[in-house]
Parts: structure tokens; sequence; C-alpha cells
């Protein structure tokens, strides 16, 4: 772990991510290899195993560059979360959290005690234990704790939870948020750009940087625009089917 990546957030430099949803290392390795700031390995919707996972983080900082892993866990759980550091990424983003109780959990199962409740272990992330007293000591202030906004409520809330002691930047899921509001796909609709401005404007109000997930385009220069200050951009999966219906439909153009 470099920690480039958590010194960018903190100075709000920009930062560009991509999104793996297919759970074998040679995908975040490849991706990785393309310099990107940021491999946001995602377990909420997928079926990738902790061994997985530990192979894809440790894909991702084998490749050329200062890539480094973000893993998306599934929900607020302190000992999935505590397992999942222990594979060594460069932290976490967790779903669907709605209030700022909530961030403070999320911030103490990230934490070691004093300040927070992890349990300490020889795992990958300390050298398996060769190097545990120098990670236990600098964790709490490199590990990066994201949160995401996905709900009406979460942004109505949104400065309260950005403001939480721990929490490194909110990130906004635009396919929960949309639908969420009743509008899912609308993403040029006028109601879902002020829900993301409320967003923006609250954690920034506060001092906290926000990204979130442009799969478009279109969608890149638009947040761009709305001040997000860092994106997501694309998804594996998304790249091998575009690339594939490109390329069919180019054979198509020259077949007799």
């Amino acid at each position: 772990m470099t920690a480039k990546l958590a010194k960018k957030l903190a100075a709000t430099d920009p930062v560009v991510g991509s999104w793996v949803s297919v759970g074998h290392p040679s995908v975040a390795e490849v991706t990785a290899q393309v310099d990107f700031d940021t491999v946001v390995i995602d377990l909420e919707h997928t079926p990738t195993s902790l061994e997985t996972v530990q192979s894809m983080v440790h894909a991702v900082e084998a490749a050329d560059g200062d890539t480094e892993p973000l893993i998306r866990v599934p929900s607020n759980d302190r000992v999935f979360i505590k397992r999942v550091l222990d594979t060594g990424p460069a932290g976490i983003i967790v779903p669907m959290v709605d209030s700022p109780e909530e961030a403070r959990e999320i911030v103490e199962s990230t934490q070691y005690p004093p300040e927070g409740a992890r349990g300490i272990a020889g795992s990958r992330a300390t050298g398996y234990g060769q190097n545990l007293e120098e990670y236990v000591t600098s964790a709490n202030d490199s590990i990066l704790t994201l949160v995401q906004i996905e709900t009406e409520k979460a942004v109505d809330r949104a400065e309260d939870i950005a403001a939480v002691d721990g929490i490194d930047a909110l990130f906004v899921g635009p396919a929960d948020l949309s639908g969420a509001m009743d509008m899912f796909g609308r993403w040029g609709s006028e109601a879902f750009a002020e829900a993301l401005e409320t967003v923006v404007e609250s954690a920034h109000d506060v001092g906290t940087p926000v990204g979130t997930l442009a799969l478009r385009e279109a969608d890149i220069q638009a947040r761009v625009d709305q001040g997000f200050d860092f994106l997501v951009v694309g998804k594996d999966t998304k790249y091998i089917a575009d690339e594939s219906r490109r390329f069919k439909q180019l054979y198509e153009n020259y077949a007799p």
C-alpha cells in the first residue's frame, strides 16, 4: 500500500478509478495496468470469495504503477469488514449508509483500538505478522473509509454523514439513488441532478470529497461539471460487452 490514493483524496486532487465485478485476479491486474488511481473490487453484487479477493488485491499491487485497490463490501458488517481489511486493500466502500450513527459504526470497524474495535492479527495486511507493529501503528491513518449515499434519507443527511470523523469520502450510488427516487435510469432528470448537487455541496461544506460511478461519456462530463472530486469510470463487464458488440458490428459491416 503506497497511501498515494489517500493523499490525493485528502488534497481533493482529481482521482479516477475503474470498477471490477468479475472475480478473477487477471481482470483486476489488467485493469490496474491502465494505471487508474484505484480499482474498486465489488463484493456487494458478486459471488466473489474472500480468497479470490485477496488474490485480486495482490494482482492490483503487482501491476506496474500506483493503482490501489478499494473493496466495496456487501454491508456494514464489522466481522466481514475486518476480514476484508486483513487482505490488505487501501480501504473499503460501504453501501447504503443513511445516518451519521451508521457512519460512526463503520469507522469503528476500520480502526484499531483505542480509536476503534478492529481485531489485530497476523494477516496479509501485516505481512503475515512480520510487519505487525508497523501496520497496526499506521493503519488508522491510512485505511480509507468511504460510505455510499443511495437513498433520499442519506441525501438529506449527507452533511452530517460527511462530517463524521474518519469518513474520508462519500460515494454516490447512482442506480440505487435513482431507484429510491422512483426515477431509475433517468440520469438527466432535474430532480436527480439536484440530489447529486445537494450531496456534493453538503460534503464540501465540511471539507469531505465526493465520488460516484459514471458509465457513459455524457455522465463523466456531467459529474465533473457538478463538482464531483473523483469518478469511477466504467466497469469490466461493460467494457467487455461494448467492445464485443463493436467488433461484432465491424465484422458484419465487412462480411459479404
